[in-house]
């Protein structure tokens, strides 16, 4: 596909997904962006609707980073136990805590390699405290961007994760990166969904490969 029409293409798309969810926003609870990486970390593989019940109770218990770092790991899984790996969670974010006060001054670094050097932190994590916390240019790629840039054909089919983020960078304009995130996440968490995709009264649905190779498997079967 020529360059100019692969630009219309995703500028069609980008602008689609903003209309439809001009809100789009982080959904995890927080206040402090100490407390923001530790919802983060929580929401691996869980829903943000899950980590935010636990997450009160959580940051009331230890309501800072020397609290968190010296709570026992048994008492920080039983806060958190209702979320999915919670033990393995627990241990990420005690020691994340403990990284945080004995290198850090219990405060976030603002910079994408230092927190990736943190317990629990990987790229697309980090990429979304940059994007949150600090508001730097980021464009973290979870299961729901990953699913709607393949589906789109905003990428090529075979790009994995990290591929998939640096292909959508070097598209979207990088003012636009946070914003396109969200809209992208918004879009693939209520509206193109995994399974039951809308695809019916989806307005990109005539660009969308996953819709082209359904509607062509209905029709043979009808």
């Amino acid at each position: 596909m020529p360059v100019s029409a692969m630009q219309n293409k995703l500028r069609f798309a980008l602008d689609t997904m903003y209309r439809m969810y001009p809100n789009a926003c982080c959904e995890l609870d927080f206040t402090t962006n100490e407390q923001l990486a530790i919802a983060v970390i929580l929401s691996a593989q869980t829903t943000d609707v899950s980590v935010n019940k636990v997450t009160p109770q959580l940051f009331q218990k230890f309501p800072t980073m020397t609290a968190l770092a010296e709570a026992s790991i048994e008492e920080v899984e039983d806060t958190i136990k209702t979320i999915g790996l919670y033990r393995n969670k627990a241990k990420h974010i005690k020691h994340f805590a403990q990284q945080l006060v004995q290198n850090h001054a219990g405060i976030l670094p603002k910079d994408e390699q230092t927190l990736t050097s943190l317990s629990g932190v990987g790229r697309k994590t980090a990429n979304v405290i940059m994007g949150v916390a600090f508001q730097h240019p980021a464009l973290a790629v979870d299961t729901h961007v990953f699913r709607v840039a393949h589906r789109l054909g905003l990428v090529t089919q075979k790009a994995n994760v990290l591929q998939t983020e640096l292909q959508l960078k070097r598209k979207i304009p990088k003012p636009e990166w946070i914003d396109a995130h969200h809209a992208m996440l918004f879009f693939g968490r209520y509206h193109c969904l995994a399974r039951q995709p809308k695809c019916d009264e989806c307005p990109l649905k005539e660009m969308c490969t996953y819709y082209k190779q359904n509607k062509t498997t209905r029709s043979k079967a009808e």
